[in-house]
């Protein structure tokens, strides 16, 4: 029996809620993204310092729930419409460049003994934060613009990309197992889309009504859709977190072409207003602060991840980018493109679980990502100046 600390869960709720008040009353000055702060708070209330909440199964049980929404999102935010052809070529491309340097630039760390996996530090360097940037991007205009369209497709590949390594690398032990096993749930998650977007088609209207009554199917569906995905994927095998995914690509493409502002509202009030934040707050309680506080050596690595960050999803942006976007655009691009945060810490947590990774270097890696987080979209934003007003709109 699963015993409840509800003076832990009370204080995850309650910072939870802080941390939203918290931006709000700083949004017109700065724009801090909210997990930033979630993080922090969740570090400060921890054991590490005020030790007013402790993880147990109970919230590592809703941690995990809001770890599966948040790549649900990540998933529903993929916009194929918009980024196919020239967009996602490149999206692709520079994702490829990044991951060759992360893998690169990560055995060089290993050898030299500052982290113990290549494959691990590697792929979650070459992540990119777009479901934290959105709220962002959208408030400054720049999501209707060429730029942000792609932005949108760069983020895309730095969410979708890492989350197939995570599913291929991290899920087992056979590669070759693993793959097949992907496969397999490619193909049927593939026919549940088929049949999602029949489904919806023929019944949109019902679902649509239902939206503004207690008996709200439309969401139940989709919840349904996201945790039984998640649970084919576990299964099998596979990383729960793939299932979430997969889910939000599915209900994006069932959608396609409909009004869904009302159903995007209620499940993201769902996922952030109370399941993903209880995530980011728990990642604070458990992060090792002590590890880089008593360690100089340990602590130094915070930079060093930071500029890891930059030369790995950066460097693909100024490369490919010179036909499409000017030089202060493309300087724009990599610093958003280097924004990380929700799969560093998903990868971290995997990775020191699985004994792969040293809880020191997560706490580096998860510090220099809330760095990134806190500091590059604010840069990214600036060198874009006005330019999101004198654009033209992008072509949907």
């Amino acid at each position: 029996m699963v015993t409840v600390d509800t003076g832990s869960f009370l204080t995850i709720v309650v910072v939870a809620a802080l941390a939203a008040l918290s931006v709000s009353l700083l949004s017109r000055r700065i724009a801090i993204p909210v997990v930033v702060v979630e993080i922090v708070l969740g570090i400060v209330v921890g054991p590490e310092l005020l030790n007013l909440a402790q993880p147990d199964q109970f919230v590592d049980f809703f941690s995990n729930l809001g770890l599966g929404m948040l790549f649900f999102f990540a998933g529903y935010e993929i916009d194929f419409e918009r980024i196919r052809g020239t967009p996602l070529r490149l999206a692709a491309g520079g994702w490829v460049i990044s991951l060759l340097l992360a893998y690169s630039l990560g055995g060089l760390l290993a050898l030299a003994g500052i982290v113990v996996s290549l494959v691990f530090v590697g792929t979650a360097t070459a992540t990119t934060a777009i479901g934290t940037l959105i709220p962002i991007l959208s408030d400054a205009g720049e999501l209707r613009t060429p730029f942000g369209t792609q932005l949108l497709a760069a983020g895309a590949m730095g969410e979708f990309g890492p989350i197939v390594l995570i599913t291929l690398v991290f899920s087992t032990k056979k590669p070759l197992a693993s793959a097949a096993i992907l496969l397999a749930f490619i193909a049927l998650a593939v026919l549940a889309g088929i049949l999602a977007v029949r489904s919806v088609g023929r019944g949109w209207e019902m679902l649509e009504r239902t939206l503004e009554t207690s008996s709200q199917l439309a969401i139940r569906a989709a919840v349904v859709m996201v945790f039984a995905l998640a649970g084919l994927a576990a299964s099998l095998g596979l990383d729960l977190l793939l299932g979430g995914f997969v889910a939000g690509v599915i209900l994006r493409l069932a959608l396609q072409g409909r009004e869904v502002h009302v159903l995007e509202s209620k499940l993201t009030a769902v996922g952030y207003g109370f399941l993903i934040p209880f995530f980011f707050v728990v990642s604070g309680l458990k992060l090792n602060i002590s590890a880089l506080t008593q360690q100089p050596r340990e602590l130094l690595k915070v930079p060093l991840f930071l500029a890891l960050f930059l030369v790995v999803r950066g460097v693909p942006a100024l490369l490919l980018y010179r036909d499409v976007l000017a030089r202060r655009d493309r300087l724009a691009l990599a610093l958003f493109c280097a924004t990380e945060l929700p799969l560093v810490v998903a990868v971290t947590t995997i990775a020191v679980a699985e004994h792969h990774m040293r809880s020191s270097t997560a706490a580096s890696l998860i510090a220099a990502a809330i760095l990134s987080t806190a500091i590059f979209p604010v840069l990214g934003l600036r060198l874009r100046g006005d330019r999101a007003a004198a654009a033209t709109p992008a072509t949907i």
